[in-house]
């Protein structure tokens, strides 16, 4: 079956572009689906026969297109829904609940052309969704906060939990602690949302949320619907980030065999390339792979994570991991890619400040925040009984400079005793 794009059929209907696309938003369009966030429709399909409602409607109530930039002069750590500047419409599901939401974690694009994949991207308003996700998973947090706040109160389900998740951990990064737990408590709440609203609706709910309390190493909400009941109906650029989460939450369990299976099946079963989540499946393999002490499979795995990131320069998640990955970064990075290594570890010390801030409380845990990225790495490979030869030869370095390390995180933290590391070391 031959498609076109919402331009090209609306100028074949003779109505405007803006119509066509809030016609297969609202299911009335035959065969219409979104492909990367643009709507694409079968030549063969008819113009329907009642549009004056949609017409009155999409004159009389729509604002202008507006770049996203334009709503955001006043920014700061108070979010606009607390300010009551926006008060959000009625929540509009519709049928495409699913395919708006996180469009580039859901795009399928060459490693290199991710802004092409995002200016191809008709919808305006998912564009700039989209936009916004690219900042965050280069590393550009103050600029992925800024895009995303525009969109906090959006009427459209998918876009504002898209803007919900991205605020929220953007935020992390600038120290907006305050902003972040809003936006998380905003995603939380979600799952609480009218019971008559639409699977997909739903669908879309409970992925953010399980985004929310996963990769923050909490809890999932009691009432959080089990992953069996949703992850195969995701499209697959997020059913993939979804394998990951759950591969991630099985890390955490202690169950590595069992994630790095999934993280694999995940792997092989892609049916084409969704760098984002690709990263992301490599990157908690490598986790997988240091904990079974499978140096050369974790290597191999961080390798194929940094060939889909480095050409767009996708490096917020190395950073979000580095205490996981097992000093696998100062193994295989520093040397080659010394500069980016750099910026890799300048977003780990945001982050990783900002995520203590939000995870320690709750989990009444105690991760360390006062060793530097090399301090904890050696620290958290002495912590699981490698020897101080075995992380020298790991890391490049001589058994007595991690001897150093050693004693100067024992230092900070207090402690006297290798076996005492482990109260203050992610899991």
């Amino acid at each position: 079956m031959e498609y076109r794009g919402a331009q090209e059929t609306a100028s074949a209907w003779e109505v405007s572009t803006r119509l066509v696309q809030r016609l297969c938003a609202e299911g009335r369009v035959d065969g219409a689906r979104k492909v990367g966030g643009s709507w694409v429709i079968p030549l063969s399909t008819q113009k329907p026969a009642d549009l004056r409602l949609a017409k009155d409607r999409d004159a009389g109530h729509c604002p202008e297109d507006v770049p996203a930039s334009a709503s955001l002069d006043k920014a700061d750590d108070t979010p606009p829904a607390i300010l009551g500047a926006a008060v959000p419409p009625a929540v509009q599901p519709g049928a495409d609940a699913l395919a708006g939401l996180m469009p580039l974690m859901n795009s399928t694009f060459v490693p290199g052309a991710c802004c092409e994949a995002i200016e191809s991207i008709e919808d305006l308003e998912t564009r700039e969704i989209a936009r916004a996700e690219y900042y965050y998973f280069s590393g550009r947090a103050e600029e992925a906060a800024r895009a995303s706040s525009a969109f906090l109160s959006h009427p459209d389900l998918a876009t504002r939990l898209s803007a919900h998740l991205i605020y929220a951990y953007a935020n992390l990064s600038l120290g907006n602690i305050n902003s972040a737990r809003f936006a998380l408590a905003e995603l939380r709440l979600s799952l609480h949302t009218d019971a008559s609203s639409s699977p997909q609706s739903r669908i879309a709910e409970a992925f953010v949320t399980y985004a929310a309390s996963v990769l923050l190493h909490l809890p999932a909400p009691d009432d959080m619907p089990p992953a069996e009941t949703f992850f195969a109906l995701l499209p697959p650029g997020l059913r993939a980030f979804a394998l990951y989460m759950h591969a991630h939450r099985l890390y955490l369990e202690g169950d590595y065999s069992r994630s790095l299976g999934l993280v694999e099946a995940a792997l092989l079963m892609m049916p084409s390339d969704y760098p984002i989540p690709e990263i992301y499946l490599h990157l908690v393999a490598v986790m997988d792979h240091m904990s079974l002490r499978q140096t050369d499979a974790a290597r191999t795995h961080l390798l194929a994570a940094w060939a889909l990131a480095r050409p767009d320069g996708l490096i917020e998640a190395f950073g979000e991991h580095h205490g996981l990955l097992g000093g696998m970064l100062e193994s295989v990075i520093k040397k080659d890619w010394p500069e980016d290594f750099k910026r890799i570890i300048d977003i780990t010390y945001r982050f990783s400040a900002g995520w203590r801030r939000i995870h320690n409380p709750v989990a009444e845990e105690t991760v360390a925040d006062n060793l530097t990225t090399t301090e904890f790495a050696v620290s958290m490979l002495a912590a699981r009984d490698w020897t101080n030869q075995e992380i020298g030869a790991h890391l490049g370095v001589s058994a007595n400079t991690v001897k150093s390390c050693l004693a100067s995180s024992f230092r900070k933290l207090g402690i006297s005793r290798r076996r005492d590391l482990q109260q203050y070391m992610l899991r």
